[in-house]
């Protein structure tokens, strides 16, 4: 599953699903584009133009349409949670946030269903060190006390007290499960009763853009999944790439994943549709990626994204 909506996130899909089908030939899933549709949470049509969705199906994708009930404009990660509810019930899924590329064979993740878990690919940006807060213990016991879950075996207890890796904490970038229903209803609940009913250690806390990530621990430790239940090495590894934007990636990337991205994107029935949004032409088909990669070593990038951010925007090569 990923989402496909108006803007940079239908190119994404695109190049989403071409990679998949370059990269993992073996797969013999479905690959299902949830569509945000026309309600009072847009002020303007949420669905992908022709070309997009052109592109999508020849290369295999079913788009399904979802409305949106509980968020929408406001909150557009809400995205993934309510477009769950349009998957087909019990059966597995892997959810992917659309910048990923595919850089490998999917069938060969040995996927545990039964033991969901998230991306380790995070940083500490939630919850933040305030100066009245409560501390990193208390903040994330509140929320599993919110919902009766027990909180000791979620610790990682070789990290140190009050430091936030010691936490059940994920990138919400994938994720998967034995069942999209089951998983999106516990989600969706989750996150509407802490929007709408925090517990008073979380009053200094910002909840935009993080919520989802706030919720989906909560959730995978309800389903009696945890962290690292997927031997490392495959997704954020071996057969996936989380991009996020197009200089990080051709900043930060290895070859391979260069490589990658290369292929997928060269089909001319992917071009033809990529080449119309602007950062992707220029980046990837107008070589100002490659500038960006001459910029930086990766064997000694800087260690803050920001200063990576920094860089490539004095060099006036950012795009997003």
């Amino acid at each position: 599953m990923i989402v496909g909506q108006a803007g940079r996130l239908q190119y994404e899909a695109v190049l989403f699903a071409a990679s998949l089908r370059q990269h993992s030939p073996r797969f013999d899933g479905r690959l299902i584009v949830v569509e945000p549709q026309p309600s009072p949470k847009w002020s303007t049509d949420p669905r992908m133009t022709g070309d997009a969705r052109t592109a999508l199906i020849e290369l295999g994708a079913e788009i399904v349409p979802f409305t949106n009930h509980h968020f929408g404009e406001g909150y557009r990660y809400g995205n993934k949670i309510e477009g769950l509810a349009a998957m087909p019930a019990g059966e597995p899924f892997v959810f992917f946030d659309t910048d990923t590329l595919i850089t490998g064979e999917l069938m060969d993740v040995p996927f545990d269903f039964d033991r969901p878990t998230a991306s380790m690919m995070r940083e500490g940006t939630w919850p933040k060190e305030e100066l009245y807060w409560p501390g990193y213990t208390a903040t994330w016991k509140s929320l599993y006390d919110k919902f009766d879950l027990e909180f000791e075996s979620t610790l990682d207890l070789s990290q140190p007290d009050d430091y936030w890796q010691r936490y059940l904490y994920f990138n919400a970038g994938w994720f998967f499960y034995k069942d999209p229903a089951a998983f999106g209803a516990r989600f969706l609940d989750y996150a509407t009763a802490i929007r709408e009913d925090r517990p008073p250690e979380l009053v200094l806390q910002e909840l935009n853009p993080w919520l989802d990530q706030v919720a989906l621990p909560l959730v995978i430790h309800s389903l009696g999944g945890g962290r690292d239940t997927l031997p490392t090495g495959h997704l954020d590894g071996a057969v996936s790439y989380h991009y996020r934007l197009l200089p990080l990636l051709y900043a930060k990337a290895p070859d391979a994943v260069v490589s990658a991205l290369e292929a997928a994107s060269s089909p001319n029935k992917v071009k033809k549709v990529l080449k119309s949004y602007e950062p992707f032409l220029r980046m990837i088909y107008q070589n100002r990626g490659q500038k960006v990669r001459e910029m930086f070593d990766r064997d000694d990038l800087p260690k803050r994204e920001k200063q990576i951010r920094n860089r490539i925007k004095k060099a006036n090569f950012w795009m997003r």
